[in-house]
């Protein structure tokens, strides 16, 4: 299981500050950003294998189910 923010939309921020330094922003007056969106992520297969028993409420919840 994992909570954390959209890896793909970190690339795209980091993106957005390589343009802005390479135009000439001092990267020290650059803002610093955090994830606005967080994903809920569960490996089924992993916890089946393992005989842990994921409650129907939180399967609901995730955003992402791997090896189903």
């Amino acid at each position: 299981m994992s909570y954390a923010g959209d890896v793909l939309e970190s690339y795209r921020r980091a993106a957005r500050h390589v343009d802005l330094i390479l135009k000439g922003a001092n990267p020290a007056e650059l803002p610093i950003e955090q994830p606005t969106r967080l994903a809920l992520v569960i490996n089924v297969a992993t916890a089946k294998a393992q005989g842990i028993a994921l409650p129907p409420s939180l399967l609901a919840r995730a955003d992402r189910r791997v090896g189903e």
